[in-house]
C-alpha cells in the first residue's frame, strides 16, 4: 500500500505522521500519478509542524510540489505513462499534496516534465526555482538588463534565492546576494554572486529614501528588508516580491515609487496562468546551469521530511530538499 505524510487535528492534538494511505481514501482528480519525488519547501515545514495556517481542511497530505509518472487518466492532454509536474494550485494546502508515493489530481493543474530535466533535477528547482523564474522573467519584462546594474537577491542561501542567484548569473547580471548566513558565502559565490552583503543591513527601520544602487531586486523576505530594497532601488529599477520570511508587513513610504518611479511587482507562483509556468519551465530548461543546480540540491526520504521540518523554519537547511518519496 502506498505511504505518505498524513496531517490531522483531533481532540487530542495537531498530528503529521508516516503512513499507508490506500488508494480509495485519495481525493477527487482525473489523473492518478506514482510519484517519484517532492520537496519540502517552506510552507510545507508549517504545514507539517502546524506553526503556520498552511492546512485548509483535514486529513492533510502536504506537499506543494510533485513530479511522476501518470498512471491512469480521463484528462484529454495526459495519458498513463507520461511524466508530468506540479507545482501549487492550492495542493497541500486544500487538497492532498506530494509528500505521497501516489497523488490523484486535477489534470488543469499539471505540466509535462521538461526533457532537459531528470524527476530529481526538476524537484531541486521545485516550486521555489520555478518562482525565481517568474522573479526573472518580470525583471524581463519591465526592461531591465544586465547593463542597468546590480540585481540584489534576498533570501540569497534559501529556496528561491539560490535558483534566482544562478539563473540571473548565467544571463550576465551582476548578482548580489543577501543572506543572515555569512558561512553560505562561498556556496552563493560558486552559483553566481558578485558580493554577499548581511541581512542586518536591511532588517531595522530604515529612511524613507537610501543611496540609489539595484537595478532590480528579487525579495523573498518581505517587512523592512523589502522596505530598505525599494528606498535604495535606482531610478525606474524593479523589485520584485515573492517571499514572506521575516513578516508579512510592508513597513514603507510612496517614497520610492512616486519621486524615483521604482516598480513592486508581486510574484504569485500558486495561481500562475499554465501558459506562464510552461514559459517559466521552457526558460528555465534552457537558462539553469545544471552544474549550479547539483549544488543547490539535497536529497532526503520521506520520513526525514518529519524531522527537518522545523530545521527548515529556523533557517537551518541551504538550498532545496528534494524529497524521494520511495526512500
Amino acid at each position: 500500500m502506498p505511504k505518505g505524510i498524513l496531517i490531522d487535528k483531533d481532540q487530542t492534538g495537531y498530528h503529521a505522521r508516516l503512513q499507508e494511505i490506500d488508494d480509495s481514501a485519495l481525493p477527487d482528480g482525473n489523473v492518478t500519478v506514482r510519484v517519484s519525488h517532492s520537496t519540502l519547501n517552506y510552507k510545507d515545514a508549517l504545514a507539517i509542524t502546524g506553526k503556520g495556517p498552511v492546512v485548509r481542511k483535514f486529513p492533510m497530505v502536504p506537499g506543494i510540489d510533485l513530479v511522476g509518472t501518470v498512471e491512469d487518466s480521463s484528462h484529454p492532454d495526459y495519458d498513463a505513462g507520461d511524466q508530468v509536474i506540479l507545482n501549487g494550485w492550492g495542493v497541500g494546502e486544500s487538497h492532498w499534496g506530494g509528500l505521497a508515493q501516489k497523488a490523484r489530481l486535477n489534470g488543469d493543474w499539471l505540466v509535462p516534465l521538461p526533457a532537459a530535466f531528470s524527476p530529481q533535477q526538476a524537484m531541486t528547482i521545485g516550486t521555489a526555482g520555478y518562482t525565481a523564474m517568474l522573479c526573472v522573467l518580470a525583471l524581463e519584462q519591465h526592461g531591465v538588463t544586465p547593463a542597468d546594474g546590480e540585481i540584489l537577491v534576498t533570501g540569497a542561501a534559501g529556496g528561491v534565492g539560490s535558483v534566482a542567484v544562478a539563473l540571473l548569473a548565467k544571463l550576465g547580471y551582476t548578482v548580489v546576494a543577501m543572506t543572515g548566513r555569512p558561512n553560505d558565502s562561498d556556496y552563493l559565490t560558486h552559483l553566481g554572486a558578485t558580493e554577499i552583503i548581511d541581512r542586518a543591513q536591511f532588517a531595522s527601520p530604515g529612511k524613507p529614501l537610501g543611496k540609489e544602487r539595484w537595478a532590480g531586486a528579487v525579495d523573498v523576505v518581505g517587512s523592512h528588508v523589502l522596505a530598505n530594497v525599494c528606498a535604495t532601488t535606482k531610478y525606474r529599477g524593479v523589485v520584485t516580491a515573492c517571499g514572506l520570511a521575516a513578516g508579512m508587513d510592508f513597513p514603507a513610504t510612496v517614497a520610492p515609487f512616486i519621486l524615483r518611479g521604482v516598480t513592486l511587482a508581486g510574484i504569485d507562483s500558486v495561481m500562475c496562468p499554465r501558459a506562464d509556468r510552461l514559459r517559466a519551465w521552457q526558460r528555465l530548461a534552457t537558462d539553469l546551469d545544471l552544474e549550479k543546480l547539483g549544488t543547490i540540491g539535497q536529497e532526503i526520504g520521506l520520513a526525514e521530511a518529519l524531522s527537518l521540518a522545523p530545521r527548515l523554519l529556523d533557517g537551518a537547511v541551504r538550498g532545496r530538499l528534494v524529497v524521494d518519496v520511495n526512500r
